[in-house]
Parts: structure tokens; sequence; C-alpha cells
């Protein structure tokens, strides 16, 4: 690859190679586009979590609450909006949000939207095609033996950093399918003592993700009956993220918060390999409309998707190409490569990408539980860099003064105690 034309082409890139902090803002944000998906099909995935919601209820009692509808609080955080800007020494003018993704009932994180979702598409599929299960059906006798002897001869796999495979692990296995998730030797070593606690085969690899997902996928393809979830490109796992926009949409309603021209409402994401920063994204564009805008946030020594996008290269290049390491704290983001889709779905639909360094997230994490005693995963912070990152394009071109900010908390429920006391300590000591 000629590292030089590509600078040429995208000056930017050099400021990737160096792993400097930037922010890069979409030439094509806002440009009408033609996409492989549509509203009805963010309906047609809500619908499905729908039918499954008594299975929930009975086989996860921690949904009850909910009534079997995996869905996550938005909460303020006034306090940690003044010790963000007391930390860095910047005004944020409108109020600041947490999607707390990390209380999603089952796996605690953004990934069960997606991989949970893909699981049920797929053990309904078997269950309809077999002849025991139909739409009008309660699905709650999905719990019965008979089904999970049906699963039992399924699998599923999927290549993963660990909060995906969390998420399909769980459910998948409690269903009565044969799991197997393939990890790369950055994923955390509580997250694959968790799966093989939940039964799940866990394959780990000495490299990157890109070689575990890669893998798995080659293995999969020799057997017809195990079912490959494909992190890489997935439509399904990408459509099951873009549910969160119609609960979204409910609960800003409830808490009286406008989205029009006069009240912009800004979402910053954590991106590893995109797909679930995507399809959120896309489902706010197509639920809320246009006044809604979305940022992405990945660690400087692994922004991917930027790299892809800034490019147009997308998936046909990694951070690996340019000389990065790809190390970093936030492990749920240490993705090499983007998505095949979501450079493509994003072409037009993300406003920018802000990168950091690892030492903010690391003290966003240990803030983030003194101001409002909220537990989370590093990676989950990301969103607040990005936030920082974008506050000086975004107060020439909008009205700040009533805008609204959405930091997406994407996972750390289940982060063990003793963990967590490691990375709150850590992020203690940079602030």
């Amino acid at each position: 690859m000629d590292i030089d034309s590509l600078i040429k082409a995208s000056p930017i890139v050099a400021d990737l190679m160096a792993a400097k902090e930037v922010f890069w803002l979409n030439p094509d944000y806002g440009d009408s586009a033609n996409l492989p998906v549509s509203q009805a099909d963010i309906f047609d995935a809500a619908a499905r979590f729908d039918r499954f919601a008594s299975y929930f209820v009975a086989e996860f009692p921690e949904t009850a609450p909910s009534h079997g509808i995996l869905e996550s609080p938005l909460t303020p955080i006034p306090k940690m909006k003044i010790t963000l800007t007391q930390l860095e020494n910047y005004s944020l003018p409108g109020n600041v949000y947490l999607k707390e993704d990390n209380k999603l009932p089952i796996s605690g994180s953004i990934k069960s939207r997606g991989g949970i979702y893909e699981v049920l598409k797929f053990a309904e599929k078997v269950a309809i095609e077999a002849g025991m299960l139909t739409y009008l059906d309660d699905y709650s006798i999905l719990r019965e033996d008979r089904f999970k002897e049906l699963f039992s001869h399924y699998g599923i796999s999927v290549g993963s950093t660990g909060n995906l495979a969390l998420s399909i692990g769980i459910v998948a296995t409690r269903l009565g399918f044969k799991v197997k998730v393939h990890m790369s030797s950055d994923a955390k070593t509580w997250k694959k003592d968790l799966l093989r606690a939940k039964g799940v085969k866990v394959i780990e690899y000495d490299g990157s993700f890109t070689a575990a997902i890669t893998a798995g996928r080659k293995e999969a393809e020799k057997d017809p009956n195990m079912y490959f979830i494909d992190d890489e490109g997935s439509y399904d796992l990408f459509l099951g993220y873009s549910v969160a926009a119609i609960r979204l949409q409910k609960q800003l309603k409830d808490q009286n918060i406008k989205v029009d021209a006069h009240h912009p409402l800004f979402v910053y994401l954590p991106a590893g390999v995109g797909g679930s920063p995507s399809g959120v994204t896309f489902g706010l564009k197509e639920i809320l409309g246009p006044n809604v805008h979305a940022i992405f946030a990945e660690p400087t020594h692994i922004s991917s998707v930027l790299l892809g996008m800034a490019t147009g290269l997308n998936d046909k290049i990694s951070v690996y190409d340019i000389g990065l390491d790809g190390k970093t704290e936030a492990d749920g983001l240490a993705v090499g490569r983007p998505s095949r889709i979501a450079g493509k779905l994003m072409k037009t639909l993300l406003l920018g990408i802000g990168t950091f360094d690892d030492e903010r997230v690391l003290a966003y994490t240990a803030a983030l539980w003194d101001s409002e005693k909220i537990k989370v995963e590093p990676s989950a912070t990301a969103g607040f860099a990005a936030l920082r990152q974008a506050q000086g394009y975004l107060s020439e071109h909008y009205p700040m003064e009533s805008a609204n900010h959405i930091i997406w908390s994407t996972g750390g429920m289940l982060v063990p105690d003793s963990e967590y006391q490691t990375i709150y300590q850590l992020g203690k000591k940079i602030i």
C-alpha cells in the first residue's frame, strides 16, 4: 500500500499514523443516499423483539420490570458535566445525558441489541421451518425441552473482542444452541472465563480481532449447521442496534427533550468495528430526523472506522497498514479493520469522528463514578472524548445553548468488581 499516495489524497492519515487526537469532519455528511435498509426494516426488527418478550420475562426474570423488552435508561448527568468541563477546562452549553447500555438486561452492553437480536432471528427461523412455532404463538414456549432439543442440532459462532460474544453466548446457550466464540488476544480474561462458565466454547488467537473473526468465518463455512454471526458485515446485527432509536424517541418525549432545528441533539458513540454505532445512527436518522447528529469516538492507536471512511477504502484498509500497533485499554474498540458495511452506510449519515488517547477514557471512567456513581468499562466513556473534540466545530455551526448531548455508554455491568477497581484506580491517578 502506497502510504505517500494515501496521505496526499487524505492528509489526516499522517495524523492517524502519528496517533494524534483529531476530529474528522465527514465531507459527505447530509448528502442524499440510496441505502439498502429502510425504516420498515427497523420496525420489523422491533416487532421481532416484541414477539420474544414473553420468552425473556420467563427465562430472564431481570427483564420482567420492562415486560421483556431489552432497554436501557436515559440518565441526566449534570454532575459529570461539571466535572468534565472543569477537568478539561472548556465550556459546554446545553444538557448532557448518558444512554446507559451498560445497564441493558442480560449482558449489560450495547451488543445486547444486535447480538441477541440476530440469535433471536435465527432461532425463530429454525423453529418456524421445523413447524414448531408460528408468529402468533406465545414465544415463552421456546423454553420447552422440545425446542432445546431442536436447537441442539445447530451451532452459532462469532468472532468477538468480548461484549458481542457475551450477548450471543448467554442467550444462545440458554435456547439450546452450541456456541463457539473466536476471541483475539486483547480480549479480557474475565470475559473469556465468564463465557466458558456459561457453556460457551472459547477459542483464543494470538493475533488481532481480524485474525480471530477470519478463522471463525472459515470454520463455519465448513459446517452447514453452524450459523456464523459476522460482526464485520451483518445487516441483522445492524438492524438490531437500530431499534434503539424507537425506544429513545419515547424516552426523549417522556423527559420533554425536544429535537428540532433550535434544539439539535448530538449523540456520541464509541466505535470498534463500527457496526453498533452505525446501526444506532441509522435508526436515529430514520426515527428522529435531520436534527440529530452522530459523532463516533475511536482510540488513537486503532482508529479503523475513521481511516476507512477518510480514505474511502472502508474495510479494504487496516490500521496495521499504516503502522499503528492497535493497542488500547478500551478493549471493546480494539478492531483494526472496520465493518464491510458501516463506512458505506455512514457515508452521508455520520457527522464526524474524534480520536482519543487511552488516558482520557480511564480518567472519565473514574470521574463518572465519582460524580454520578455509574459503573462502566473504559470503552463506554469514549463518547466524552468525542464530545470534547467536536465542540469547536459544533459551536460555530449549531445553536449550542439549546442543544442536548447524549453519551452512549456501551458496557460495563458485568465487569468484576476487582477488575473495575483496578481500572478506577488507574483513572484516579490520571485525574
